[in-house]
């Protein structure tokens, strides 16, 4: 094999369309663009412009609130921590934190802290440090002689 002898595949490649060059060639005078107006023009492009009638998003009804200070925590049941403790992802001589979760696996990231649900069965004494827990939660950790501490807000920057 020779270097000027490599040749892509038939049709593999397609010339440009050479616009405004005659009559006969298909695509001369306005060149494929039509007649006038806005879109004629070069560096035009009027996106959900509906030629003046009320264009669909702003006919739509606009619904809700986005709340940029809320926050959005991790809520985890006791169970999926029993058995994380289980199957050895979880040190139940370390204090459980967001951190141990993520490495653990049981929350994806850390975003605004833990919060500790109740549903599930909880047979190992662990130590909590969380944002929040409920009642049942609670009640639960306590009856196995773990801890919870309550730890506030991360502070903002």
């Amino acid at each position: 094999m020779r270097l000027n002898g490599i040749s892509d595949n038939a049709g593999s490649t397609k010339k440009r369309m050479r616009v405004g060059r005659g009559i006969g060639s298909g695509k001369g005078k306005t060149a494929g663009r039509g007649v006038k107006g806005q879109k004629a023009r070069t560096g035009v492009a009027v996106k959900g412009f509906e030629g003046g009638q009320m264009p669909l998003h702003r006919r739509l009804p606009k619904r809700g609130f986005w709340n940029p200070f809320a926050t959005d925590y991790n809520e985890v049941n006791i169970g999926r921590i029993q058995q994380a403790v289980e199957a050895g992802k979880l040190d139940a001589s370390q204090p459980v934190t967001v951190e141990a979760l993520v490495a653990a696996g049981v929350c994806v990231k850390v975003r605004d802290g833990v919060k500790i649900l109740g549903s599930g069965e909880l047979k190992t004494k662990l130590s909590f440090h969380v944002v929040g827990a409920s009642k049942g939660a609670l009640e639960a950790i306590e009856k196995v002689g773990g801890t919870v501490t309550l730890l506030g807000q991360p502070a903002e920057a």
